[in-house]
């Protein structure tokens, strides 16, 4: 769909409430799989996450905005029920509005499967009459999950269950989901990618700044496993950032406990272990830095060459005897 169709698509349902312009079938992509929206009702937070056995399924199944809401379109998937569904609800319809707006314009909506949850928690899915079996949806406080072209059509239930009982944040609870679908056969084809895109509840965030998770396996035997990984390598980074940006607000105590969060979830990273050091050297904790120096340099010798340019440009003091102190560490 071309972005003035999209626009056109979008204004006649937000202004009379009726369908003006079919959503074109062009999509007719076999991306069957299984997936959740949720929200998190304590912070706010929106995602949706999916498996398939299909090549880079994240690419168009899943969508989300901050403060707005999250989108799964998937069996013969049409992607613009994604940045479509999510305009709608940025002006104000429910996901149950957004949906239904849309699927009374398109012309193969038998064939589709979509989740929606928007900013306030509610949720709506559809499962065309000719999504192939076994297929299931089911809604939830919060979420919304969808299948087809599963081994079993226990997957549904499962995943609502997984992600009732699950403790932990959003991310957390959206991938016990999946792995639970999983656990009931998940796609009778196998497995191949799987994705997770999650953001922040304030709606005045860019979408780009809004970012909690935003992961893609796109070919492994083992997705799942691949995708929990990352989501541990993504939380590192997360307080790692989260220290960058103490230290550019000139809190520093709280970047060195940002820091090391990050080193403590993530001994072997080396990168977490020598940006701890240069925060420690920068404020004159020097005997504190060089152990973590003397490691991160062990792991990665490019770092000890690395260390002498930061002086140029700010990240460390010019001071001769202290980087000779760290540059000679053997």
């Amino acid at each position: 769909m071309s972005p003035t169709m999209l626009a056109l698509a979008s204004l006649a349902v937000l202004v009379t409430g009726t369908p003006k312009i079919p959503v074109e079938g062009r999509s007719m992509r076999p991306a069957h799989t299984y997936s959740i929206v949720a929200r998190d009702a304590q912070t706010g937070e929106l995602g949706a996450a999916v498996q398939s056995h299909w090549f880079s399924v994240g690419a168009d199944v899943i969508w989300a905005e901050p403060g707005i809401g999250a989108v799964a379109t998937q069996s013969f998937i049409e992607p613009s029920y994604g940045p479509l569904g999510l305009e709608l609800m940025r002006n104000g319809k429910t996901a149950s509005e957004a949906l239904t707006g849309l699927l009374a314009m398109d012309e193969h909506k038998d064939v589709r499967q979509v989740g929606m949850v928007d900013a306030k928690g509610r949720v709506a899915n559809h499962t065309g009459s000719n999504a192939i079996i076994a297929h299931c949806d089911a809604l939830g406080d919060g979420y919304a999950v969808q299948a087809n072209l599963m081994e079993r059509d226990t997957v549904c239930a499962a995943m609502a269950e997984a992600f009732e009982n699950t403790k932990g944040d959003l991310a957390a609870r959206m991938m016990a989901a999946l792995d639970a679908a999983q656990g009931e056969g998940g796609d009778m084809r196998g497995k191949q990618s799987a994705a997770m895109l999650v953001v922040k509840g304030d709606a005045s965030l860019p979408p780009w700044s809004g970012r909690v998770i935003d992961l893609r396996v796109e070919d492994s035997a083992e997705p799942l496993v691949e995708l929990r990984r990352l989501i541990g390598v993504a939380r590192t980074y997360a307080l790692m950032s989260e220290g960058d940006e103490h230290m550019t607000n000139g809190d520093v105590e709280a970047a060195l406990e940002s820091y090391t969060a990050a080193e403590k979830r993530s001994p072997n990273n080396h990168e977490a272990l020598y940006w701890h050091a240069v925060t420690l050297a920068s404020i004159g904790r020097v005997d504190e830095a060089l152990p973590l120096f003397q490691r991160a340099f062990a792991v990665w010798p490019k770092w000890r060459e690395l260390t002498k340019r930061l002086p140029a440009s700010g990240l460390l003091p010019d001071d001769t005897v202290m980087m000779e102190r760290i540059i000679n560490l053997p």
